[in-house]
């Protein structure tokens, strides 16, 4: 098996390494949340930096305890015991699919780390695509006919992946295709493991979300971190909420035992305070749930202009536009067309499973914000972040990069290489 550096990390290293040469580029393409740790948490973990030891496997008592807070304050009654915590829900995903073993269905396109997770605990990946203008959830239909398909031929399919609101679309499955797919699974009798680290950033609040948690309760996983709402990505810690499965809880808990042992002690002190929903805290969320959806519909209508098909993003901090009317070639011809020629770092479309002929590609939009501490700071308090000197400035530079890249499809411009291009001086 050959195991390649992931894609996302892959590319801010490239991008972080074209910018100390001196070359303006714009970064859209790390998921990172892109603010500061608020004050508050920063404290709860100094205070706890003398908490040295292990811990139980499945995390401290009081943080499940405070998980399960979380996700009854959101409709889903949940016993602590039917929680686990790990070093990210990153981490928690693979123990989970190295527990429940077969193949595993997920949708295109999806994150870059389903599918390289699923190779490298022996599961053959099955790709379905998400229903048009959905994403994060595939077809149910398609789900019953591939997984019907798969085990004709002999295949034992265990498990379908979703990600509720989406990444890489930043689009939220309606409810009427998550409880198809509750139903799907039952009918075939599949374990959903729901990925939600994005459930707290979804843009407008009145918007419907349901989780198949609420619908099949007795087969859904749901994992969430904080490293997206709370932008706490370096600190890695993770939550599961698991089914009542006995089998299930000791066989992650065993994978667990012997891959980190226990969550970092000091970050369950300062994620047991977070997953309490202070005050401070929630407020700080909506703000930058506000700040994720400014600035992602303000990405959304630049692409829009040049002619792009591009879905209205619904949550989180992505958009995945599809350029494919500039016939420039596919993902990974207009990506490096982006990077190269007008300074615009995106992911390949094909990186998350999507068609390599297809221009699609995935723009982050949470490292637009600001290149400091200040800068992020200003733009998650201002009442209108677009106004901010550097945000209006990567905005600009955005538009003229897609600007250019669609003349150029008609031979009407010439761009010189973005390393001839001064970088600005933020300060």
């Amino acid at each position: 098996m050959t195991v390649t550096l992931s894609a996302t990390l892959a590319a801010n290293e490239d991008i972080e390494r074209r910018r100390r040469a001196g070359e303006r580029v714009l970064h859209l393409a790390f998921g990172e949340a892109g603010l500061p740790v608020h004050p508050a948490l920063r404290d709860r973990l100094a205070a706890a930096s003398d908490c040295n030891g292990y811990g139980p496997v499945a995390g401290a008592a009081e943080l499940r305890a405070a998980a399960a807070g979380y996700w009854t304050r959101r409709g889903l009654i949940t016993d602590p015991d039917l929680v686990v915590c790990g070093p990210g829900s990153k981490s928690l995903l693979y123990g989970l699919l190295l527990a429940i073993g077969g193949d595993v269905v997920l949708p295109v396109p999806s994150w870059v780390s389903y599918a390289a997770q699923a190779d490298l605990v022996g599961s053959r990946p099955i790709l379905v695509p998400a229903p048009p203008g959905e994403g994060g959830v595939p077809d149910p239909d398609a789900v019953a006919a591939e997984v019907r398909r798969a085990r004709s031929l002999g295949r034992t399919v265990s498990t379908v992946v979703v990600t509720l609101p989406d990444n890489p679309t930043g689009r939220l499955a309606t409810p009427e295709t998550v409880a198809r797919l509750a139903q799907v699974a039952r009918e075939l009798d599949l374990t959903i493991i729901s990925d939600e680290i994005y459930r707290d950033l979804v843009h407008e609040p009145g918007l419907t979300y349901t989780s198949p948690a609420e619908l099949a309760p007795e087969r859904t996983i749901i994992t969430t971190g904080l490293s997206k709402s709370l932008a706490l990505g370096g600190w890695r810690i993770g939550v599961a909420r698991l089914p009542e499965n006995g089998d299930l809880r000791r066989s992650l808990l065993a994978v667990a035992s012997e891959i980190w042992s226990a969550p970092a002690a000091p970050v369950q002190e300062a994620a047991t305070y977070a997953f309490g929903d202070p005050p401070e805290l929630t407020e700080r969320i909506t703000r930058s749930r506000r700040l994720h959806g400014r600035l992602a519909r303000a990405v959304h209508e630049r692409f829009a202009e040049i002619g792009a098909d591009v879905p209205v993003p619904q949550g989180g901090f992505y958009l995945y536009p599809d350029l494919g009317h500039l016939r420039l070639g596919g993902s990974a011809e207009i990506t490096k067309i982006l990077l190269e020629e007008h300074g615009l770092g995106v992911l390949p479309g094909h990186a998350f499973g999507d068609d390599p002929s297809a221009a699609r590609v995935r723009v982050a939009v949470s490292l637009l914000y600001g290149d400091s501490a200040e800068q992020r700071q200003a733009a998650l308090d201002s009442p209108d972040p677009l106004r901010l000197p550097w945000i209006a400035d990567n905005l600009d530079f955005l538009t003229t990069g897609l600007k250019e890249l669609a003349l150029v499809r008609h031979g009407a411009v010439s761009r010189p290489h973005p390393a001839l291009v001064p970088a600005p001086c933020h300060g």
